[in-house]
């Protein structure tokens, strides 16, 4: 026989063995169970991923293509047997087992209402829910089944909440094109009168003394006009905006001489960054009206642009007659109109587009010139620069 000590040896040995070989297999239920998730978080996970599907359909509003993308995704996100989507004038979408019966007429009233209503027609129940963006009804989700349970109703009404909110980013998406687009167009306005009078007054002084001077500044007045007003996309290469501005220079040294100097220190890997259409140009034009056209003697506008990291950084500096900070805060702020409108223009513009950590900074001081610079991320997916402009470039500035 075992001594005692022999077997209290073996006994231990046992229960340790029996401990590790728990614990291994408790560590591995766990660690499966916890890679696994709860059925909650499985569910959780599974309807995340089903909208996250469903979205990117809806981006552009409710639209045919769009919802009938979407609906295959909803309605087994609902786990109905029919799924309908509608705007206020017609049936969008259909996907499943959807029932032959005029769904824009039972909709009408849970539309006209705003809230969900369960219809029974035909041995279904037909949940209706509206879908409002906004305080206004913009269509309807209806969904079929033999019997609407509670469960349904309520899903039924969230992923109208949900359709909703995508169509709202989506007229909010439209919007700010528009706000866009009308902000360029009153550049372009800014532009019209006060710089094509004074160009072309420059361009009437030369036609006796110098023609052949004369017929170059037509030629590059003709240039910056078509570039200005061009009507396609709302961004340019920053390679195009110079070239716009080298015309817009040779324009505006025509009227002054050598009372504007320029200097330029451009590095060639950021020409093909992307920027907002008409955001370059107004800085220099700000530079040259309000910098050096009141200050005797003229003097220098300095262009720089090079590459800083995820960044093109872009500096337009002139050492004219600078601008009161405390003025330069009302311009920015939009309480002043008539002066550096485009410095306002353009700083909105680019908090639209990239945050507003992308605005204009500003250094400047009575007396002491101006500096602005702006920050543009080189990288931009979803911005297209247009069609690239294929006329002559000029001589240079």
């Amino acid at each position: 026989m075992l001594s005692a000590a022999l077997q209290t040896t073996l006994i231990s040995a046992v229960v340790l063995v029996a401990v590790a070989v728990v614990s291994f297999v408790g560590y591995r239920v766990f660690r499966t169970s916890r890679d696994l998730g709860t059925d909650a978080d499985r569910a959780t996970y599974e309807t995340l991923h089903t909208v996250s599907l469903a979205a990117p359909h809806l981006a552009s509003g409710l639209t045919r293509e769009g919802a009938a993308k979407a609906s295959r995704h909803l309605r087994g996100l609902l786990a109905c047997d029919g799924l309908a989507i509608t705007d206020t004038v017609e049936v969008l979408a259909e996907d499943g087992d959807v029932p032959q019966l005029p769904l824009l007429e039972l909709a009408a009233d849970a539309m006209t209402g705003g809230r969900t209503q369960v219809i029974h027609r035909g041995g279904l129940d037909i949940v209706v829910a509206p879908i409002v963006v906004r305080d206004r009804t913009a269509g309807a989700v209806v969904a079929s089944t033999r019997r609407a349970e509670a469960r349904l109703v309520r899903a039924t009404t969230e992923v109208a909440g949900w359709v909703a909110a995508q169509v709202g980013l989506a007229e909010l998406d439209e919007s700010r094109a528009l706000l866009m687009e009308a902000e360029v167009r009153a550049l372009r306005a800014q532009i019209s009168p006060h710089f094509i009078y004074n160009s072309l007054n420059a361009i009437a002084s030369f036609i006796i003394t110098d023609p052949q001077r004369a017929r170059q500044l037509v030629v590059e007045f003709a240039d910056f006009t078509r570039y200005s007003f061009r009507r396609h996309g709302d961004f340019t290469t920053l390679a195009e905006e110079l070239q716009a501005i080298d015309r817009y220079l040779l324009l505006e040294k025509a009227r002054f001489g050598d009372r504007i100097r320029v200097s330029l220190a451009i590095a060639p890997e950021v020409l093909s960054t992307i920027i907002p259409f008409l955001s370059l140009q107004p800085l220099v034009e700000n530079a040259v009206r309000h910098g050096l056209e009141g200050k005797a003697g003229g003097g220098v506008i300095t262009l720089t642009a090079r590459d800083s990291g995820e960044y093109a950084e872009i500096t337009v500096e002139d050492d004219g007659v600078g601008i009161d900070p405390d003025a330069l805060r009302s311009v920015l702020a939009g309480t002043t109109e008539g002066i550096h409108v485009g410095l306002r223009n353009v700083d909105v513009r680019l908090r639209q587009v990239y945050g507003d950590a992308h605005g204009l900074v500003i250094d400047t001081a009575p007396g002491a010139g101006t500096l602005i610079t702006m920050r543009v991320p080189k990288f931009q997916p979803g911005h297209d620069a247009g069609p690239p402009d294929t006329r002559r470039q000029s001589a240079g500035t």
